[in-house]
């Protein structure tokens, strides 16, 4: 056996196991199922089917007050033609379903109606990566040792200080396994796990009450929660909960910005990523489209979409039409050089697929979606960076945001976030919010740190209804002259 495929080809048996096996079909039915959804001439068509077992336990009030249990198992069949889409999905896995919806497909390609919902042999595997093992991460723990963790949460973050008064701690994980069939023959399968780990705390002091957060997680077993990464995560929200009992109102006008190393890089996924993605572009609705080529940022700038980090949150071995992810480089040197792509956008904008197809699930089609992405670090201490503000915002953690795609323009508002004066912290604010456009930062940055990191594995990124697993990740930058509103 070549080397280079069996990790695919073990993925591969184990998605034949649970999505074609236990329902008497194979590779062959697929493929009938595609040629019937093809009778008429079109571009391009696939099959997809996922099998997902998930779980969640919560934590609250010294209590495990909740667990869930749930299967979702289906598949969706695809056909396009130019630029428009025709898609029928069932939950029922079947020879009798898979051809009703080939047939809805094929009644839609030709009527031009909008996605609705139904009751040649394999020529090539691709290799794809050996991200993550395909196992099933749920098992790595027993029902009583994810209690148990939980519970350790609460008892570490009740000793850290007895201003902590409350704790709300979860733990959730999913064993996903997808197979997808394409028109020129293609067949991949990925097996793929995930977790998360969250701890949240509010502290109350003097009739005040704050919250401080933390989590993590990736594409590995529960067990890789030890003592040591629980011990992390509730130190980090106790001590966010007790810097904001002392935080004041933040100020607000037009100053110079620093932005932390890690989950700050939420902002350059929002403000910048989502005009990135190829079906923006194609469409002419983006602040970047037609631009290949120009300079859109400051030299030094370097963004790149990156699926192919270990055990990463944002990382697969196949993207869901079943071509490898890859490491993207969209802005080189301030130079804007590429777009994220799926199959559909890089056919019209005559460009190669970059790996980026992705979908909530079965019931959903693909798009052109972000991975793991993150700007590449500089050669400025972090340190040095900070003392150059005479008078800024410090912008450690952020929580939620908003972006126009068209315009670029975001808000975001800091979770954590200090007040700078001579090139030394104040003291800590609370309600600063970062308001500007994406395009126009990305000139604005004039120093870039030596310290990139990505986030520790908590982002989920929204786009037209699906919701999809993600990373972030950035150096420490400063933006001169950002709008930041504030309370004070």
């Amino acid at each position: 056996m070549n080397t280079a495929t069996e990790p695919a080809l073990v993925r591969l048996q184990q998605a034949r196991s649970l999505l074609l096996e236990p329902y008497g079909i194979d590779e062959s039915t697929l493929q009938r199922a595609l040629s019937s959804a093809l009778e008429h001439r079109l571009d391009d068509a696939d099959v997809y089917l996922q099998y997902t077992r998930s779980e969640g336990w919560s934590l609250e009030e010294g209590l495990v007050k909740s667990g869930s249990f749930g299967i979702e198992q289906g598949f969706g069949i695809r056909a396009i033609d130019g630029d428009k889409t025709a898609f029928a999905y069932s939950d029922d896995i079947s020879e009798s379903r898979l051809m009703q919806a080939a047939g809805t497909v094929r009644a839609i390609a030709r009527q031009g109606r909008a996605r609705v919902r139904v009751g040649p042999p394999r020529r090539a595997v691709p290799p794809g990566h050996r991200l993550y093992e395909a196992l099933d991460p749920l098992q790595a723990l027993d029902s009583a040792a994810k209690v148990a963790l939980l519970g350790r949460a609460d008892a570490l973050a009740r000793a850290a200080d007895p201003r902590v008064v409350q704790v709300m701690a979860s733990l959730v994980g999913e064993y996903d396994v997808v197979l997808v069939l394409r028109a020129n023959g293609l067949l991949a399968a990925d097996v793929r796990p995930l977790v998360r780990l969250s701890v949240s705390v509010i502290a109350e002091q003097h009739g005040r009450r704050e919250t401080g957060s933390s989590g993590g997680g990736g594409r590995y077993p529960l067990d890789r929660f030890d003592e040591a990464a629980l011990r992390r995560h509730v130190d980090e929200a106790v001590r966010q909960a007790l810097l904001n009992l002392e935080s004041r109102p933040a100020p607000a006008g037009e100053m110079s910005v620093v932005l932390g190393s890690g989950w700050p890089g939420i902002l350059l996924h929002e403000a910048i990523g989502h005009g990135l993605e190829g079906d923006f572009n194609r469409k002419g609705s983006s602040a970047f489209a037609g631009r290949i080529g120009q300079r859109v940022a400051a030299r030094g700038v370097t963004v790149l979409d990156d699926g192919t980090l270990p055990d990463r949150r944002g990382s697969l071995n196949i993207d869901d039409e079943g071509h490898p992810t890859e490491r993207t480089v969209l802005i080189d040197d301030g130079v804007l050089v590429d777009y994220m792509q799926d199959s559909l956008n890089a056919r019209l904008m005559k460009r190669k697929p970059t790996g980026n197809a992705r979908r909530e699930s079965y019931a959903h089609v693909p798009m052109p979606r972000m991975t793991n992405t993150y700007m590449l670090a500089g050669d400025k201490d972090p340190q040095e960076i900070i003392a150059s503000l005479d008078r800024g915002l410090y912008a450690v953690n952020f929580g939620g945001g908003q972006v126009d795609i068209t315009s670029g323009k975001f808000v975001f508002s800091a979770s954590e976030a200090w007040w700078v004066e001579n090139g030394r912290l104040q003291y800590p604010v609370k309600g600063a919010t970062l308001i500007g456009n994406g395009p126009d930062v990305l000139t604005r940055v004039s120093l870039i740190g030596r310290d990139m990191q990505l986030d520790p594995g908590v982002g989920t990124c929204g786009k037209e209804g699906q919701s999809v697993p993600v990373g972030v990740g950035q150096p420490t930058l400063r933006i001169d002259r950002m709008t930041v509103g504030g309370t004070g």
